[in-house]
């Protein structure tokens, strides 16, 4: 496989690439591209203000030929002016669109056109493009979803027939220990074969406890080729879609009650539960910490589930999984892979050498006051680095009660210069002059008058 670049997409970047995976996922499932292009496009998308929208086919096309010609960068909006409101409708129009939905959420965009022609805000005769006003609206940040019906939907089972080609992940919450302390346990699942690829515990279920499962399970299974995840907020971070989209990996978000996409993980979910999870809560013997909880929750989904009859296939995971003649796609090296968890973001260091980061303040060494400066962010620890003298320099919050009794650097003191002579003053050529030495230079007595 080529090599790829470490690059961050801009959110209409994400939403572009999401459309193409669910493309992509269709046709790896055996559905003709323009099926697939008409089947996504009936789909209502979230975009990144949390609106629903939907794409035409003309565009959706245009993408996918500027993906396949220039990857992920090609999937960049156009730079053009940014309109705020509109430069084609009247001030007054605007202004009612703004009143009008603050009062009536709900109102559509034909009904809020008839209104203004009824309240003399537009004239009789005057036509308005209702795809004008909805832009205008958008600009302006109005709300304009609807409610999703169920027709809505796309509700049809799919398969993949070999492995790797989908992978499934969602999250389990249960009690652990004595104390009932709550984790959450991350599963990932191969969709063909229904193989337990891996299974990662944490307090909560947040997108660093997702990436390191995903990081995991390339090590150690290889690549897939699409994702489906539900809505979770570890699934649905933009940190999250920039790592899949950089390891060109197809993301499905699936909707709330899908049967077949939540369906086989939910499945499996009551599986881990009735067999082991339940037996956790409450348990003296059981170490509540996520490291040993994950190891004795590892040992169970690839020594026993593994192993066991599974109903739907009737055969065991295992002997599904060593049976697919599929090979396994694995990364070019462990380096490259760990750069694809890497993400950079630009901060302005203030004048004592800080920079905020999520609510906290992080000490730099000394050098980078006022300046703008580049913070590789390592998704897998949560840790930020910088490049300092060649190497790479782990930053730590500001300790101020360490700073406060500790001594203040103080600038090196410049190098003594060397000695100069002393200017000869006036006194001391009229000295030189009065008193003459006894010898020449050369250490000699001057010769007298009576001297041969």
């Amino acid at each position: 496989m080529a090599k790829a670049t470490r690059v961050q997409l801009s959110p209409q970047a994400l939403l572009r690439y999401q459309l193409i995976s669910a493309v992509q996922a269709r046709v790896l499932a055996g559905m003709g591209v323009s099926q697939a292009v008409s089947e996504v496009v009936k789909q209502p998308v979230c975009d990144a203000r949390g609106q629903l929208r939907r794409v035409s086919e003309r565009s959706l096309y245009r993408w996918l030929v500027a993906y396949q010609q220039e990857g992920l960068q090609g999937l960049e909006p156009e730079s053009r002016p940014h309109v705020v409101e509109s430069a084609v409708l009247p001030v007054k129009l605007l202004d009612f669109l703004r009143t009008e939905k603050e009062v009536d959420r709900e109102a559509s965009i034909p009904e809020l056109i008839r209104r203004a022609h009824l309240l003399g805000i537009l004239g009789e005769d005057e036509q308005t493009s209702r795809t004008t006003v909805w832009r205008a609206c958008c600009r302006m940040g109005l709300p304009l979803g609807r409610v999703r019906k169920a027709a809505d939907r796309d509700m049809r089972r799919f398969g993949y027939p070999h492995r790797m080609l989908m992978a499934l992940a969602d999250g389990k919450h249960f009690r652990a220990g004595v104390g009932r302390l709550r984790r959450v346990a991350l599963h990932i699942l191969d969709d063909a074969t229904r193989y337990g690829l891996a299974v990662v515990v944490g307090t909560a279920e947040n997108t660093q406890l997702f990436l390191r499962g995903l990081h995991g399970t390339i090590c150690r299974w290889g690549l897939m080729k699409a994702f489906f995840l539900d809505n979770g907020s570890g699934f649905i971070s933009d940190d999250t879609r920039q790592v899949v989209a950089r390891l060109n990996i197809k993301l499905i978000h699936g909707t709330a009650n899908y049967p077949e996409g939540h369906g086989k993980i939910e499945r499996f979910h009551w599986t881990a539960f009735q067999h082991e999870l339940r037996g956790l809560d409450g348990n003296p013997e059981v170490d509540p910490d996520p490291a040993a909880l994950e190891l004795r929750l590892s040992h169970w989904l690839y020594q026993v589930y593994n192993h066991t009859l599974h109903e739907s296939l009737g055969r065991t995971p295992l002997e599904r999984w060593n049976d697919d003649p599929r090979e396994l796609e694995f990364p070019l090296d462990r380096q490259w892979l760990d750069d694809q968890f890497v993400l950079t973001i630009e901060r302005r260091v203030s004048p004592d050498n800080l920079i905020p980061y999520k609510e906290v303040d992080y000490e730099l060494p000394r050098g980078y006051a006022g300046q703008r400066i580049q913070i590789s962010r390592r998704l897998l620890d949560g840790t930020l680095s910088i490049m300092h003298e060649g190497r790479a320099v782990v930053l730590h919050p500001v300790d101020t009660t360490a700073n406060a009794y500790s001594r203040r650097a103080r600038k090196a003191s410049p190098p003594p210069s060397p000695p100069q002579r002393a200017p000869k003053t006036a006194a001391a050529m009229a000295f030189e002059s009065a008193y003459q030495p006894l010898v020449d230079h050369e250490g000699n007595y001057p010769k007298g008058e009576n001297d041969d």
